[in-house]
C-alpha cells in the first residue's frame, strides 16, 4: 500500500479537524446570533466580533458542520493512531499542542457561542463582588445591574455552581466592573487558561502522546464546547486532571482534587481512581482523602451550607435528551402524573454500578486515571442529566488512559449531544427551527444514546469474557504509570 493511499485518514483528520476548528472561530468572530449572546460594553472592550449579525439559519448550519466535520475528523485521526498510520507536518504532538493553545487563545477574545452560560457566570460574579450572596441572591433581585441584568434564561435561579467556581466569577467581575463584556472577557482568559493547561498537563503526563493531543488539545467537539462554550466545566476538568498528574505527592493532589470538587461535585468520582490506587498504601490514602475534604470542606464553609441546595435539584432533573426522558414519559402515561424521581435515580444508579462493573472487570491496568476514567465514563451514559460539556471531562481522563473502543463512544456520545443542543440557548432562535429541540433534541437523541449506551455495554461484557478467557491477559495487572502511545512517534 503507498504512503498516499495509507495516509488518506490524517488527510480526513486534517481536513475535518481544521475545517471544525474554523467554523467554530468563525461563529464567535462574526458577532452576536442565534449562537451568540450579545454583550453590553464598550466597542473597544473585549471579547471582539465583526458585529455582521448573520442570519439564525446560516449559524445554525455552521455549527451543524462545525461539529459533523469535527468528528469525522476527530474519528479519523484515532483510525489513523490505531493503524498506525506514518505522516508529517501537523502531525506531531506539540505543534498540535501549539495549535490547539493558539486556537484557545483567540477565542477567548472573541464572543462565546453555544449557549448563554457565560452570562449566568458574570452575572453571579456581579453578585457576590457587589456583597450579596450568590446562593440565595438570584439575578431577578437586581434587576437594574448592568451585568446581572444581562442573564437571558436563569434570571430565577442562584448559583449551581461550587465555592471556586463562584470564587472566579467574583474576580473576573472585580475586574469587569459594570461592563459585561470585560467580564466575560476575564472569565475567557481563566477558560482559555485552564483548557491550555489541561492541554500541558496531558502533554506532559502522556510524554507527548499525539493521542493524548488528538482527545483534547486539538479535539474540535471539545474545543466547540469547552473553549468556544466557555463552560465552567473547564476550570474542574483541569484541577482533577492535576490531581492525578502529581498524585504521587499526596498533599497537593489532594488539594487539587478538592479544588475541582469544589467547582463541579461530579468530579468527584476521579476521587475513586486515587482510592483504588492507593488502596494498599493507607498512610498515603489518608493523606490525599484529608487534604480534599479538607479543601472542599472549607470552602463549603466559607460560603455556607446552603450553597449546597442547588446539587440537591440538580441531582433530580432529567435532561430531554437522555433515554430517561422517555422513560420518565412512559411511567406518566403508564401510571399517571408524577416525576417518578426516585424510581430514575435508582435505574440510572443501578444502570452506572453495573457499567462501572463491565468497564473495570475488563481493563488491563488499574491506575488512577484507568479507573477513574471507566468510572467517569459509566456516569455519563447513566446519568438521567446529560448536557454535552460534561463530556470534556471523559475525554481528559482517557487521554490519560491506554488506547480503546471507549475513544469512539465517547466520540459518538458527544456528536449527538452536540446535535441535540444545536444550540443550547433559547432565544433568538429561528421559528423554522424548532424542529431542532422537538425533534432532534427530545425524539432522536435519546434513542441514540440508548444504543450507545447497550452497544457500551455489550462491547465491555464481550471485553471481559476475553480477558478472562485469554491466558496472561490479566484485569487489573499492573502496568507503567505512563500510557503507552497509540502510534509511534514522530
Amino acid at each position: 500500500m503507498g504512503f498516499e493511499r495509507a495516509a488518506w485518514p490524517v488527510r480526513v483528520w486534517a481536513g475535518g479537524v481544521g475545517g471544525s476548528l474554523a467554523l467554530t472561530v468563525a461563529i464567535g468572530l462574526l458577532g452576536p446570533s442565534a449562537m451568540v449572546p450579545a454583550l453590553d460594553g464598550e466597542a473597544w472592550q473585549p471579547p471582539y466580533s465583526l458585529g455582521v449579525r448573520p442570519d439564525g439559519h446560516l449559524v445554525v448550519a455552521m455549527a451543524a458542520a462545525a461539529i459533523l466535520l469535527g468528528a469525522v475528523g476527530l474519528g479519523a485521526g484515532l483510525l489513523a493512531l490505531r493503524r498506525r498510520v506514518p505522516a508529517g507536518g501537523l502531525w506531531d504532538a506539540r505543534r498540535l499542542l501549539v495549535l490547539g493553545c493558539a486556537v484557545a487563545g483567540v477565542l477567548a477574545f472573541l464572543l462565546p457561542s453555544g449557549s448563554a452560560d457565560h452570562l449566568n457566570y458574570a452575572a453571579y460574579g456581579r453578585i457576590g463582588a457587589l456583597g450579596h450572596d450568590p446562593y440565595a441572591t438570584t439575578p431577578a433581585m437586581l434587576p437594574a445591574d448592568p451585568v446581572a441584568g444581562a442573564v437571558e434564561e436563569w434570571v430565577n435561579t442562584p448559583s449551581v455552581y461550587g465555592p471556586v467556581a463562584t470564587a472566579v466569577q467574583v474576580a473576573a467581575s472585580l475586574a469587569g466592573g459594570e461592563s459585561v463584556r470585560l467580564t466575560v472577557f476575564a472569565l475567557a482568559l481563566a477558560n482559555a487558561a485552564a483548557f491550555a493547561g489541561t492541554a500541558l498537563l496531558l502533554h506532559r503526563f502522556t510524554g507527548g502522546d499525539l493521542r493524548a493531543a488528538l482527545l483534547w488539545t486539538v479535539n474540535p467537539l471539545v474545543v466547540y464546547q469547552l473553549a468556544a462554550g466557555m463552560h465552567v466545566d473547564t476550570l474542574a476538568v483541569v484541577a482533577v486532571v492535576a490531581s492525578l498528574v502529581v498524585r504521587h505527592r499526596g498533599v497537593l493532589a489532594g488539594v487539587l482534587l478538592g479544588a475541582g470538587i469544589a467547582v463541579k461535585v461530579n468530579v468527584g468520582l476521579v476521587a475513586l481512581g486515587h482510592a483504588w490506587e492507593l488502596r494498599r498504601s493507607r498512610a498515603r490514602l489518608a493523606v490525599v482523602a484529608a487534604t480534599a475534604t479538607a479543601t472542599v470542606a472549607a470552602a463549603y464553609a466559607l460560603a455556607g451550607p446552603h450553597s449546597l441546595d442547588q446539587i440537591g435539584r440538580a441531582s433530580r432533573s432529567v435532561s430531554l435528551a437522555t433515554p430517561w426522558n422517555m422513560v420518565q414519559d412512559a411511567l406518566q402515561r403508564l401510571i399517571g402524573p408524577g416525576g417518578y424521581v426516585i424510581w430514575i435515580q435508582a435505574g440510572s444508579l443501578a444502570l452506572l454500578a453495573l457499567l462501572a462493573w463491565l468497564l473495570l472487570a475488563g481493563m488491563e491496568r488499574h491506575g488512577a486515571p484507568e479507573v477513574a476514567g471507566a468510572i467517569v465514563v459509566a456516569y455519563l451514559f447513566a446519568a438521567p442529566y446529560a448536557l454535552p460539556w460534561y463530556d470534556g471531562l471523559a475525554f481528559a481522563l482517557l487521554a490519560l488512559a491506554p488506547a480503546s473502543a471507549l475513544d469512539g463512544f465517547l466520540v459518538a456520545r458527544l456528536t449527538a449531544l452536540s446535535l441535540a443542543y444545536l444550540p443550547a440557548r433559547v432565544l433568538d432562535q429561528p421559528p423554522d427551527l424548532l424542529w431542532l429541540r422537538e425533534v432532534v433534541r427530545v425524539r432522536v437523541a435519546p434513542w441514540v444514546l440508548l444504543a450507545l449506551t447497550v452497544a457500551l455495554a455489550v462491547w465491555a461484557w464481550r471485553r471481559m469474557r476475553r480477558g478472562r478467557r485469554e491466558p496472561g491477559r490479566r484485569a487489573g495487572a499492573p502496568g507503567p504509570t505512563r500510557p503507552a502511545s497509540a502510534a509511534p512517534r514522530p
